[in-house]
């Protein structure tokens, strides 16, 4: 028995000539939410087909708990939404939705679920006429479905208004407070930075780094950006202090995360000279430029 809901240990995968996928390893125990990132063409997606079990790969394994990608004990515990989802256009919300929980567990409060992906007003009418967003709810609804080990959303996001967004994110933390693995594969990195338990970043089939936003930010070391503005006189403050005139008031200064407690000493011996301070960490997307870079593989 594995305490892990996914594995994937150095997997590799061709196509033709071309490596798609070099010796790929990550592992989500239960309840964990992993943001995928990469650029177009990083192999992301075919990842995602391997776990799946749509496509065979070349070298290594994967394990969805104890079972093999594709098998039927994989399929039951495995539930996936794709960036594109589709469905019949006949068909209600509500049938869709019902034929979906026969082909899996057989039972499901389909209304209730309808519900809570904000479609309790649609689930009549017919799928041709529900919009992106819509659509993307059911497909939420559908990986609902049977509580799934492992849950692969990939850009789920796409064609969600702001407050949908915000509420997607509310079922994943739900679904992963109730024991499922959720991997994202996402380009919305403001979403991930505080939606997601590690980050996984991918470039040209590699895994380039996978750890905690915290982890990832102390080895990065890039620069925290420090905004001190002046109660009178900014020249004589960017004098003390050094660091750019961004403003009439104000100071910009940048140092490394283990230099961070000491300029802050600094700006409070000042005393009344300063009137205010912001601290601007490294974003997700400075990590991500950091670690994607082509001269790090």
């Amino acid at each position: 028995m594995t305490d892990k809901a996914l594995t994937i240990d150095h997997v590799s995968k061709d196509r033709g000539k071309t490596r798609v996928l070099d010796d790929i390893t990550l592992s989500l125990a239960p309840g964990q939410r992993v943001a995928l990132l990469g650029h177009n063409g990083a192999g992301k997606s075919t990842l995602i087909k391997s776990i799946l079990g749509l496509i065979p790969i070349e070298g290594g394994t994967i394990w969805i708990g104890d079972a093999s990608p594709g098998s039927a004990q994989a399929r039951r515990e495995t539930a996936y939404l794709p960036e594109a989802v589709s469905f019949h256009p006949a068909l209600t919300g509500r049938e869709q939705l019902t034929l979906f929980a026969q082909l899996s567990s057989g039972k499901a409060d389909v209304p209730g679920l309808l519900e809570r992906v904000g479609l309790s007003d649609a689930l009549d009418r017919r799928i041709g006429a529900y919009s992106k967003g819509m659509r993307q709810r059911l497909g939420l609804a559908q990986v609902l479905l049977g509580q799934p080990k492992v849950a692969l959303l990939d850009e789920p996001t796409s064609g969600l208004d702001p407050i949908s967004r915000q509420d997607l994110y509310a079922i994943i933390d739900e679904l992963a407070g109730q024991g499922t693995a959720v991997l994202i594969a996402s380009h919305a990195l403001t979403e991930v930075e505080a939606r997601t338990d590690r980050i996984a970043i991918m470039r040209k089939g590699r895994m380039v780094t996978d750890d905690t936003l915290t982890n990832l930010s102390a080895l990065a070391g890039l620069p925290i950006r420090l905004k001190v503005r002046a109660s009178a006189n900014p020249d004589a403050l960017a004098a003390e202090l050094g660091g750019s005139r961004i403003n009439g008031a104000s100071i910009e200064m940048l140092c490394t995360p283990k230099d961070k407690m000491e300029a802050l000493r600094r700006i409070a011996g000042l005393g009344d000279a300063v009137a205010d301070v912001e601290m601007t960490p490294p974003k997700l997307e400075d990590l991500y430029r950091h670690y994607a870079q082509e001269e790090r593989l």
